[in-house]
């Protein structure tokens, strides 16, 4: 039986987190110390006391999520796993479970990935929707659909078009539920779009921007040099990467995909159906909550999921 270890990604955080492991653990107490240094703030504090509104800040959120991943799945006693993935942020905590990169690089990346990020949301105002009950192919069609709109351009007078909205396809996370993301006005048209098309719900997600589009390609550009000058080693097993949905072990392909990753979709369905395609029999969560288990189960009712 092959075991696949699996991260989720941002939004998965809430108050107190890790709390349970950093009081039980020394490994657990040592890498959260660790992660303090690194950053130069207090991160663990803000984990362990701060509120849900502080744990929404972006500069905190993905390195909390990635370092409570990193901790809780160091902390596991069962034996390595056959592969690994992770859903958006959670693919730097799976990197580091397959010994891609160095727990240190790995939190350092997050920390600037979170930072470039937070100012491409400032610079490209947008955000997130979830369309739920409606097949991938035809998410994808309204979305081009919404695309193919121009948007009044702010530097014209009298309402002439400008260049076209954006409105894409982020996550592919189940049969069933896809998230869009884009502009503001687009993905609100588009909602309304999914429902005519027939989807049961399309609601907007309380997230400060426009993830996985071209709107955070000025993150992507800023990203670049620092995963650039960061060493990424060869795995001991398969990563199965957002961008590529397949197994790589190539660390130039790794780093690749990973410069790609912030403006390209999530490809979970189709990365859950390849692990256990090649071999994945039961899937293991690492991380606060349980998001990805749900999902898992959605894709395949005959894994085992613990």
């Amino acid at each position: 039986m092959s075991k696949a270890f699996v991260f989720p990604g941002q939004g998965s955080q809430f108050p107190g987190m890790c709390r349970d492991l950093y009081d039980a653990h020394k490994e657990a107490r040592e890498l959260c110390q660790a992660a303090d240094r690194l950053l130069g703030f207090s991160l663990t504090d803000v984990m362990f006391n701060g509120t849900a509104d502080d744990l929404r800040q972006t500069k905190v959120t993905q390195p909390a999520v990635f370092l409570h991943s990193v901790v809780a799945q160091q902390l596991m006693t069962i034996e390595k796993p056959a592969m690994v993935a992770g859903h958006s942020l959670g693919e730097f905590s799976a990197l580091v479970a397959c010994g891609a990169l160095r727990f240190e690089d790995a939190l350092l990346l997050v920390s600037a990935r979170a930072q470039a990020m937070q100012a491409a949301c400032e610079q490209n105002p947008g955000t997130m929707a979830a369309v739920l009950g409606l097949e991938d192919d035809k998410v994808t069609a309204v979305c081009e659909q919404v695309s193919s709109i121009q948007a009044p351009s702010p530097e014209r007078r009298g309402g002439e078009v400008g260049r076209p909205m954006v409105c894409v396809a982020a996550n592919f996370n189940c049969p069933g539920q896809v998230v869009i993301s884009g502009e503001i006005e687009a993905v609100d048209a588009a909602c309304v779009a999914m429902k005519e098309a027939g989807a049961r719900r399309a609601l907007k997600l309380p997230v400060g921007g426009a993830f996985h589009s071209p709107l955070m390609q000025p993150a992507a550009e800023e990203l670049q040099a620092a995963i650039l000058k960061t060493e990424f080693r060869k795995p001991f097993c398969p990563i199965y990467q957002n961008v590529s949905a397949k197994a790589e072990t190539e660390p130039e392909i790794i780093r690749e995909n990973l410069l790609k990753q912030l403006t390209a979709p999530v490809r979970w369905t189709e990365t859950v159906q390849n692990m256990i395609e090649d071999g994945a029999t039961e899937f293991y969560e690492f991380g606060p909550g349980d998001v990805l288990k749900g999902l898992i189960r959605k894709i395949n009712q005959e894994v085992i999921v613990g």
